[in-house]
């Protein structure tokens, strides 16, 4: 397995911060004004990526398929056409990215977007989980060498198997493999965070969501769960038209989600369980129990069990060594209450 990789410069894996990308998909609108807003918006959020699809509806779906439900019997042919990117974008589109801070990628839906995509560098390729199927796709996609990122939703073992073998084949071992359900809107009840685990360990690849969910409680929880990708759908304006503004983040939200998943990151630490670290020592000092004189004590006076008690602050002998105490003489006076410590006994 290989836990850890870059696109472009950014590491991506066991141990670096969640990747994190924006999918902007076909919120362009096809305006290219509009294209680069949501770059600008994506960037200062904070993510790490913005993604666009790269696709044509004549190599992409028959004019006979039907549409699913959620689109509302639009003539899905017509639809996906009016959605498809002007390529001729692609140059510009990765330029104001990279001006913005930000990795430009784009899921090629075809074996021509594949190669446009190539000729201009991009960092990694994105199969959509609907694509994922078309193996001779997914070849293409590995043969570039590029990490390929491959979202899962619908996709049973073998599929995802057979997906997986096809890029090892072509010597690609740089995948992740998105967790995803593929509804849109997606409720949070069939989101299956826990199928990152259990796909990680049987394909032994990293994992990630690619996250449909209303809200960010999910991509959170998902990154709390050790997700290395968050995939999350964006629009500057859910009242856009078009079939993915309905359910996507607008960009405060995303720049919430962003600055959730870092804090998270955070507070996941490293493991290690070593005692108060530096922060906490007043508070270990001050609030922990200790051993404390039950009554008072006169020097010479051997000391019993009833004569000690534990209470705070924690100055004194620590209460798992109470028997080490008793039967030791006091070298002191010791009042009630005070607390005792190695030089008075």
């Amino acid at each position: 397995m290989k836990s850890t990789f870059k696109i472009d410069n950014t590491p991506v894996g066991d141990g670096a911060p969640c990747y994190v990308i924006a999918e902007i998909g076909s919120n362009h609108n096809q305006d290219f004004a509009l294209a680069l807003k949501h770059i600008d918006a994506a960037a200062a959020a904070g993510v790490d990526a913005v993604k666009f699809q790269t696709f044509k509806a004549s190599t992409h779906i028959s004019r006979y398929a039907e549409s699913p439900a959620y689109l509302d019997k639009k003539d899905l042919h017509e639809l996906i056409h009016s959605l498809e990117l002007d390529r001729s974008w692609h140059g510009a589109l990765k330029k104001h990215s990279e001006e913005r801070g930000v990795t430009f990628l784009s899921s090629p839906c075809d074996h021509e977007a594949v190669a446009e995509l190539a000729a201009l560098g991009m960092a990694a390729n994105k199969v959509a989980s609907f694509d994922m199927p078309d193996l001779d796709l997914v070849r293409v996609v590995a043969e570039t060498g590029k990490p390929t990122i491959l979202s899962t939703g619908l996709a049973d073992w073998m599929e995802i198997q057979r997906a997986v073998d096809t890029c090892r084949a072509a010597g690609n071992e740089d995948i992740v493999l998105l967790q995803c359900t593929s509804i849109y809107p997606a409720p949070s009840h069939l989101s299956n965070l826990r199928a990152m685990a259990t796909m990680r360990d049987a394909f032994n690849v990293i994992t990630g969501y690619s996250d449909h969910t209303l809200g960010d409680n999910v991509a959170c929880a998902a990154v709390a769960m050790g997700a290395c990708m968050i995939e999350k759908h964006f629009t500057l304006d859910r009242n856009l038209p078009g079939p993915d503004h309905s359910f996507a983040c607008q960009p405060e939200e995303l720049r919430e989600m962003v600055r959730k998943i870092r804090e998270i990151e955070a507070a996941l630490g490293d493991g290690v369980k070593n005692g108060p670290r530096p922060e906490e020592q007043e508070m270990a000092d001050k609030a922990r129990r200790s051993i404390h004189a039950a009554t008072d004590i006169k020097a010479g006076e051997v000391i019993r069990r009833e004569m000690l008690v534990n209470k705070r602050p924690g100055h004194g002998i620590p209460p798992h060594l109470r028997e080490h105490v008793v039967g030791r003489t006091a070298r002191r006076d010791i009042k009630a209450d005070a607390w005792l410590t190695w030089d008075v006994i």
